[in-house]
């Protein structure tokens, strides 16, 4: 008895796996919807300046950001659900999971991505101070690390 309940005990990440579907939903609509009224906004009140063309893009830029986070959280859905509910749920090769380090490979890919557009973004808005040297370093040794992580085979123990 002990043991089947155990064994069920696996569909509780089905909690995790809605929340991350949830999140991942819901910042995909709000962003899509912030990206709309930028373009409108754009559109409406043209700026021919070099000023109001940068403005845009470093938006656009924050909402690539904000669609990556909503991808990270939407590949965790999907990796805890095919590893604890259903492993023959259909998705393509590249986004295939056989265990939690396979899910870890995925998520420290799209966290290399989230910061190399955060980067982007403050070196856009970026008004000639040093900081920005330091923030690009930091961010340089973050990715530097990650892609070190990723190349050891992401923690696998053999």
């Amino acid at each position: 008895m002990l043991r089947r309940i155990l064994a069920a005990s696996r569909y509780i990440v089905v909690i995790a796996v809605f929340g991350t579907f949830v999140a991942s939903v819901a910042l995909l609509v709000y962003e899509a919807i912030v990206v709309v009224v930028g373009v409108a906004y754009a559109v409406w009140n043209y700026s021919a300046s070099p000023k109001a063309a940068k403005v845009f893009a470093v938006g656009l830029i924050e909402s690539v950001d904000v669609f990556l986070i909503a991808i990270a959280a939407y590949i965790i859905s999907l990796g805890l659900y095919t590893l604890f509910v259903d492993a023959t749920l259909p998705l393509p090769r590249w986004l295939e999971f056989h265990d939690l380090d396979d899910l870890k490979t995925n998520l420290v890919s799209v966290v290399i991505a989230v910061l190399a557009v955060l980067f982007l973004r403050e070196a856009m808005a970026w008004n000639g101070g040093y900081a920005l040297l330091a923030f690009g370093a930091a961010i340089a040794l973050v990715i530097a690390v990650l892609t070190l992580y990723l190349s050891k085979g992401g923690g696998t123990r053999e």
